[in-house]
C-alpha cells in the first residue's frame, strides 16, 4: 500500500499528549492523520474528513467514546465503511465486550504499545470492505 493508498484516520482523545503520541508515529508511517480532543469535534470531523478508520478513546468529557462510537457506526453512508478501534485504560473484561456489543470493532489498551497500535491499525484498514 503506498502512501497515497492509505485511507484517512481519525484520533479522538481529550488528552493532547496521547493524539499528538498517535499522529506522529502513524505520520511517520504514511497515514494521514486528523486530531479530535472530544466526541463533538470527532463527529463535525467524521463528516468532513470520512475517516476510514476511527481510534476513539472512551472516557472524555461530554460524549463519551461508546456514544460517539454508536453514533457514527449509525451514520447512513458512512457507518458501514468504516472500522472503529476503542484506545482505553479500561482493561477489564465487560469494557472490552461493552466496546464491541457498542459497535467498536477492535480495541487497544492504554497505555499502548506504539507497535501494537500500528499492528492493530494495518490489521483493521486490510479489513475495511471497499469504499
Amino acid at each position: 500500500m503506498t502512501d497515497a493508498d492509505r485511507p484517512p484516520i481519525l484520533v479522538v482523545d481529550d488528552n493532547h499528549d496521547n493524539t499528538e503520541i498517535m499522529r506522529e508515529y502513524l505520520e511517520s508511517r504514511g497515514y494521514a492523520i486528523t486530531i479530535a480532543n472530544d466526541g463533538d469535534e470527532a463527529l463535525m470531523l467524521f463528516e468532513r474528513v470520512r475517516p476510514r478508520l476511527v481510534l476513539l478513546d472512551v472516557m472524555m468529557p461530554g460524549r463519551d467514546g461508546w456514544e460517539v462510537c454508536r453514533l457514527m457506526k449509525r451514520h447512513p453512508e458512512l457507518g458501514r465503511t468504516i472500522r472503529v478501534v476503542m484506545v482505553t485504560a479500561l482493561d477489564e473484561w465487560d469494557d472490552k465486550r461493552q466496546a464491541l456489543e457498542t459497535g467498536a470493532d477492535d480495541y487497544v489498551e492504554k497505555p499502548f504499545d506504539l507497535r501494537q497500535l500500528a499492528a492493530t491499525v494495518e490489521r483493521n484498514l486490510a479489513q475495511l470492505a471497499p469504499g
